[in-house]
Formats: structure tokens, C-alpha cells, sequence
């Protein structure tokens, strides 16, 4: 039976509105993940603390985060990706305005932990809410604007946070930030839907089913899974989660290593840069994953059609330009050779955004929070581990101690890029061609 053209039409407009909701929530993931580097002279002055207290407040939002990760799966599956996104936006309110009303520093690195925590909980659901919502071929191009959503968030808490700590005071600006949070959560709660079902319309799969043809298979219903059976689903299953776990060990951490913690120190210790001048290359990172991430979706999705292709390809790039970083460390000493650079370094380094649709796909639907979850561990463990390696492989701060750690990034990326190669992905069934009053349904979205 033909669906419902209004219907149809009602899922395609209606998940525009859950989509915005939810993105504007990860713009605070990437915010909050960068804010301590920003205000932590206003920290020290407020508060009397050092550098090593610093260091531990900037850590607290990566250790909740990371051990959040995999409650964040089980629970997107089991409260659903509404639930779960509205109460955990509000533990980042409530962190924020911890923040800014704390009066020793024991009290911000509790808020701290209290916005690791929340924030963790976003970009989960967030795919799982792809999964539901939108086509199989939109998923990665959806996934890769979110990157980029993230990644101007992060580009707003350097320039802009400085600007209006200046003008409010620091504590201020974490009081206002807790309140447009607190905002968002409501929002979430009331516009946000699991499923389009829950609305009494027709799935998106029940909907790309008669666009192409094709029945709908196992892997695309909804019923729920047991936690126990899903976790061993994932993490039992062989070559189908591994060689991705481990490439994302060693791709992200190798990105937070440099991004996140060596190349700044580089730039002033051996090239003797300002601040000024380096935080103005370090940001050519950022540019070229907001550029890159919704591009790599988009040549997943719509160009070579395949997510491993997209993922080796900017993986092999990516290598390279580690080489480049190693070979050329105190030989270019440019600012413009840097930011060419850093721009291909965050350009292919974001091709990271399509291993989310590679494992999505490789299993049921019903998982899909669990198996990114778990897959998603291991980035954020790879950045900690990785810093804390090369902090101690670091004994002078020369040369030729910045050389020896980009060099072992670069072995790392080598082992990275052959777990891509032995990566696996879903093979695409040849898609039938919808009807013209189909295509123009499609178009009219």
C-alpha cells in the first residue's frame, strides 16, 4: 500500500527541526571541550592555582567524557535518544552554572566533570537519530555537517569567549551559558521524537523501502536488543569492530596530540612564535575539518559511495602529512607553510566522521547506540594516552624531542593505516531508480 504523500512529507520536514535542535546542543560539546584553554588565566587569578591545576581541569572533561561513552550507547537504546539527550543537557547546565557561581576550585573542577558528563551523552543519540530519521545515503553527509557544527563551536570559545569573559567576567559567561542550556533541554524534550512513529507517521525505512523497491530487511527494525547480547555483539565481533577501534585509537589521538597539546609548545619553543601568532595557525586545524568532515560525508554518500574508500583515502593523506610534519620540524619556519599544513591536517584528519556510518551499518539498528558508543571509546582513550606518552617522551623541550614525537606519531598513523585497510564495510546493493512522482517527492523536501 502506497504511504501517505503528506506524511511522507511531514517526516521529511519535521526531522529538519529534530536535526537543528540536536546540532546546536553538539555546538556546546565542542565549546565546552576548548573553554579551559581560554579562560585559564582568569582561573589562576580568581582562584591562586598553577599550571598543574590547569592541566587537571582541562583532564576532567576528557576522563567523563571517555567513561561516559559506552553508558551513553546502552542508554541511547534503552531511554531512546530524547530522554537521554534532554536529562543529560541539563547535567551540563547544571555544571555550567556550578561553574559560575563556584566559590574555590574544587567547585569548578566538579562543574567540570558535571559538563564532561552531560556533553557526553549529545553525539550518540545524535546517530542514533540519523539512523531513524534519515536515509541510509544521508548519514554521513548528516554526521559530517555535525563535525562541522562541533568544530565552529570550538572556533566560537577561542575569539568570542575571550571577548565576552572580557567584557562579563569569565564566571558570568558560564552563568549565561547554563541558562541558554538549561533552555535547550526543555526544547529537546518537546520537539525531539525517537522515532517517526511516535508521531504516528511512516519510518524513513518503511519510506526508502518504496522509493527503491527493496524490502525491509532485519537490520532495519527497531525492536530492542538486550544490553548484555548487544555488548557482545559488538565487542565480539571480530573484524567487523576492531581494525576500526584500533585505527581510532591512533587517527584521534594522533589529532589530539598535536592539535590538542604539542604543536603550540612546538611553534613557541623551537620556532619562538607568540601566542598570537600560533593560535592563528592552529586554527587552519579547525578550518580544514570544518571543510573536510562534511565533505568527506558527502563523497561517501553520494560520490565513491562507500564509507572505507573515503576512510583509507583521507587516512593515507593524513599519514603523509604526519611525514611532512616529522621531515620539515625546524626546517619551514613560515606561517603561511604551516597553516597550508595544519589545513590538510584538519581537512583529511575529519574523514574520520564516515567510520560512524561504517559501523553503523555493519550492525542491526537496533545496537546502533552501543556500537558507536563502543567504538567511540576509543578516540578519546587513544587522545589520553597518547598525551600522557609523549608528555613523557618528552624530556627536552628541543628540537630534537619534538622530532622524536612526531616521529612516533607517524609510526602510529602507519599501523593505523593498515587497520583501515583491513577495516570492513556493508556491501551496497545497486539501488533501483525511484518513479518520477518519487523523484519529485525527493526533490520537494
Amino acid at each position: 500500500m502506497a504511504l501517505d504523500k503528506k506524511s511522507v512529507k511531514k517526516v521529511f520536514r519535521y526531522r529538519w527541526a529534530i536535526f537543528g535542535i540536536l546540532a546546536f546542543a553538539y555546538f556546546f560539546v565542542y565549546f565546552h571541550r576548548v573553554s579551559t584553554s581560554v579562560v585559564a588565566g582568569d582561573l589562576e587569578d580568581t582562584f591562586g592555582v598553577g599550571v598543574e591545576s590547569i592541566a587537571l581541569l582541562s583532564s576532567a572533561y576528557f576522563y567523563a567524557y571517555t567513561i561516559m561513552q559506552l553508558p551513553s550507547g546502552l542508554l541511547t537504546d534503552s531511554w531512546g535518544p530524547r530522554k537521554t539527550v534532554s536529562i543529560f543537557t541539563l547535567v551540563t547546565a547544571a555544571g555550567a552554572i556550578l561553574t559560575g557561581i563556584a566559590s574555590t576550585f574544587a567547585l569548578v573542577v566538579a562543574g567540570r566533570v558535571l559538563i564532561g558528563v552531560g556533553v557526553a551523552m549529545v553525539y550518540i543519540p545524535i546517530m542514533k537519530i540519523l539512523a531513524t530519521w534519515y536515509r541510509k545515503n544521508e548519514f554521513a553527509s548528516l554526521s559530517g555537517i555535525l563535525l562541522a557544527v562541533g568544530n565552529i563551536g570550538a572556533l566560537s570559545a577561542a575569539g568570542p569567549l575571550a571577548l565576552m569573559s572580557e567584557a562579563m567576567g569569565w564566571q558570568e559567561v558560564f552563568l549565561a551559558l547554563g541558562v541558554i542550556t538549561l533552555v535547550l533541554a526543555v526544547v529537546a524534550w518537546v520537539i525531539v521524537r525517537d522515532y517517526p512513529a511516535e508521531m504516528d507517521l511512516p519510518t524513513i525505512h518503511e519510506i526508502e523501502s518504496e522509493e527503491t523497491g527493496e524490502p525491509i530487511t532485519e537490520a532495519d527494525t527497531v525492536e530492542k536488543i538486550p544490553m548484555v547480547k548487544a555488548l557482545k555483539m559488538t565487542f565480539g565481533a571480530g573484524m567487523k569492530f576492531w581494525p576500526l577501534a584500533i585505527w581510532f585509537f591512533f587517527m584521534y589521538g594522533s589529532i589530539m596530540v598535536y592539535q590538542g597539546l604539542w604543536a603550540g609548545p612546538f611553534f613557541s619553543d623551537v620556532l619562538g612564535w607568540s601566542k598570537s601568532d600560533y593560535g592563528l595557525v592552529l586554527t587552519f586545524i579547525g578550518i580544514g575539518m570544518i571543510i573536510g568532515c562534511p565533505i568527506a560525508g558527502i563523497l561517501s554518500d553520494k560520490v565513491l559511495k562507500s564509507r572505507r574508500k573515503v576512510l583509507i583515502t583521507g587516512t593515507v593523506v593524513y599519514t603523509l602529512t604526519w611525514a611532512v610534519i616529522w621531515l620539515t620540524a625546524g626546517e619551514i619556519t613560515s606561517m603561511t607553510a604551516y597553516m597550508a599544513i595544519n589545513f590538510v591536517f584538519g581537512f583529511f584528519g575529519g574523514f574520520f566522521v564516515v567510520s560512524y556510518a561504517q559501523i553503523k551499518e555493519l550492525f542491526p539498528i537496533a545496537i546502533v547506540g552501543t556500537t558507536t558508543a563502543a567504538l567511540n571509546i576509543f578516540p578519546f582513550a587513544g587522545g589520553a594516552i597518547l598525551q600522557q606518552v609523549t608528555g613523557m617522551m618528552l624530556t627536552t623541550r628541543d628540537l630534537a624531542g619534538y622530532r622524536t614525537i612526531w616521529l612516533f606519531m607517524l609510526v602510529c598513523m602507519v599501523i593505523a593505516t593498515i587497520a583501515a585497510f583491513l577495516s570492513k564495510e556493508k556491501e551496497r546493493e545497486p539501488v533501483i531508480a525511484p518513479s518520477k512522482e518519487k523523484q519529485k517527492l525527493q526533490a520537494s523536501e
